[in-house]
């Protein structure tokens, strides 16, 4: 403790960094990466690609989905290629899908976490302890906000959480061909506004309700399109 009126030094308060040599003594945690982006950037491509990557090394995941788009228990990519994975349902608990693997004899080394957002605030906070206390790396992959623009609340809890944030790098474009990171939900040719959050369709024109990616812009004044130009506004005359 310090004497009345001596000066204080502020460093005091603060723990001094460990020497690299008894870093090696700290307990070892998984990491949680979250990539997220606009539909149709690949999302679900790095998805398969990285389970792919983890697994030549020799190293065992568990894949889990939650609401793929094809609606059965798949990661499925745009580009045609699709893995089998587990469907994750709205009251599972992830530790003990984990604990089930490790009780059959199973190792489980990372997860892979496709449509993430649509995970509860539990279950990332769940993620986050197999990270910490069971040295699980854990990939996870989704948008970050709903048709409203607002963000999905598993998403919120992975960007409060991750230890890494990794926005997908493949561009998506809007139609005016300015960037597009807004999933606006389509129908009869207008943007709504209004509907259940959770919503599984794709981006195909023939559906009745489909998501279209759009910029800032047009998300906001819901134009799908260019407007056509009449043969008439061509003319000087």
């Amino acid at each position: 403790m310090s004497e009345p009126g001596s000066i204080i030094d502020a460093t005091d308060a603060l723990s001094s960094v460990p020497a690299a040599g008894s870093r090696r003594c700290a307990p070892q945690t998984g990491r949680i990466r979250w990539y997220f982006g606009p539909m149709d950037c690949g999302k679900s491509t790095l998805a398969l690609q990285i389970d792919h990557n983890q697994a030549r090394q020799g190293r065992h995941g568990l894949v889990l989905v939650r609401h793929d788009r094809s609606g059965r228990p798949q990661i499925s990519s745009r580009i045609g290629i699709s893995r089998q994975a587990t469907e994750v349902a709205d009251d599972a608990d992830l530790r003990q899908l984990v604990r089930s693997r490790w009780a059959s004899g199973q190792r489980v080394d990372y997860l892979v976490v496709d449509e993430a957002q649509f995970l509860s605030t539990e279950q990332v906070e769940q993620l986050a302890e197999l990270a910490d206390d069971a040295q699980v790396d854990v990939y996870c992959f989704g948008i970050a906000t709903d048709f409203r623009s607002r963000m999905f609340p598993g998403a919120r809890r992975l960007f409060e959480l991750a230890d890494e944030l990794h926005p997908v790098q493949v561009e998506v474009l809007c139609w005016c061909g300015l960037q597009g990171r807004f999933n606006a939900r389509v129908s009869g040719g207008r943007v709504l506004r209004e509907g259940d959050t959770v919503m599984v369709a794709d981006t195909d024109f023939a559906d009745e309700v489909r998501y279209q990616v759009l910029c800032r812009r047009h998300f906001r004044t819901g134009e799908l399109a260019a407007e056509p130009v009449s043969p008439a506004q061509l003319s000087f005359s």
